[in-house]
């Protein structure tokens, strides 16, 4: 009998799928990129009105003691809380707007793609954009409860009277960032998967939420597993763009402040290219589960 196949042994052959298609890429970068460049734009435009209004001098920050890290943390805390008050003002707004934005531009991308993939679904976007809703809530609740225990963290290891523990500090942020990175793959593929049950299988957008959560043991394991991965290959490739980066540093000198900006920022496009890459790889993937299952389904 043939030996069960792991989810993630089938990624190379997605892989290569995606890889001879680059019209697929290009349709991920250019909603993402749509969605992105106007967004950083906006923040640097907002800073660069808050630096205006308080610049830097008259917060100290160009005085940090950078001799002492921990006499520098304090300066910087002391600074930011004089620029936390301007800045939630500009986040009040932004936030909401920005969240709408990707939903709108992330649901019609998506449902692009997955038409591409699927020629026999239907185009839904605003159905996916509902899904997207979905997913952005998941995801700052996850980041909400990251963000709060390592709140945890620095008021138990750092802001206390006393010497501060920076190696319980260190060690318990690498666990709360694990555990957290495993939480997100754990929870996260639901919602992911739901889109492909939205289109392929023309169902609501409840009845594909649903679904996604009752698609049986083995389906469940591969796209958890496929989570996983996919989670360990974004850390590879931050990884991978900061040798990259790095690498010149030896021979700055030769090159220049302007070649070395170069390198940074081919680092940087080399990640974000790579990152949409194998999100399309992982949603491949998920279509072919999807495929694997009406099969055995139906027998």
């Amino acid at each position: 009998m043939a030996q069960p196949v792991r989810g993630t042994q089938t990624l190379v052959d997605q892989m290569g799928w995606v890889f001879q298609r680059p019209a697929l890429v290009a349709l991920e970068i250019a909603w993402r990129w749509l969605f992105g460049v106007p967004f950083l734009a906006l923040c640097w435009l907002q800073a660069r009105v808050i630096l205006r209004a308080l610049p830097l001098d008259a917060t100290g920050l160009t005085n940090l003691d950078t001799q002492n890290p921990w006499v520098a943390a304090v300066q910087i805390a002391s600074a930011w809380a004089r620029y936390e008050p301007r800045v939630d003002a500009v986040c009040v707004w932004l936030v909401p707007a920005a969240a709408v934005v990707w939903c709108v531009l992330s649901g019609a991308g998506r449902a692009l793609l997955l038409t591409r993939m699927e020629p026999g679904s239907r185009f839904r976007p605003l159905a996916m954009m509902a899904l997207q809703v979905k997913w952005l809530g998941l995801w700052c609740v996850v980041t909400g409860g990251w963000f709060c225990a390592m709140r945890w963290a620095a008021a138990t290891h750092i802001a206390v009277a006393g010497e501060p523990d920076l190696i319980g500090f260190a060690i318990w942020s690498i666990f709360l960032s694990l555990f957290f990175f495993t939480l997100w793959a754990l929870a996260s593929w639901s919602v992911a998967a739901a889109p492909v049950l939205l289109l392929c299988e023309e169902r609501t957008i409840w009845s594909a939420l649903w679904e996604s959560l009752r698609l049986g043991r083995s389906l469940t394991a591969k796209l958890v597993e496929t989570n996983l991965v996919m989670g360990i290959v974004k850390l590879a490739l931050v990884v991978l763009a900061m040798v990259l980066s790095a690498a010149p540093l030896p021979f700055s000198d030769q090159l220049g402040p302007e070649a070395m900006h170069i390198v940074w920022l081919g680092a940087i496009l080399f990640y974000l290219v790579a990152s949409d890459y194998f999100h399309i790889v992982r949603l491949k993937g998920y279509v072919e589960f999807w495929r694997s299952l009406r099969k055995e389904t139906a027998r």
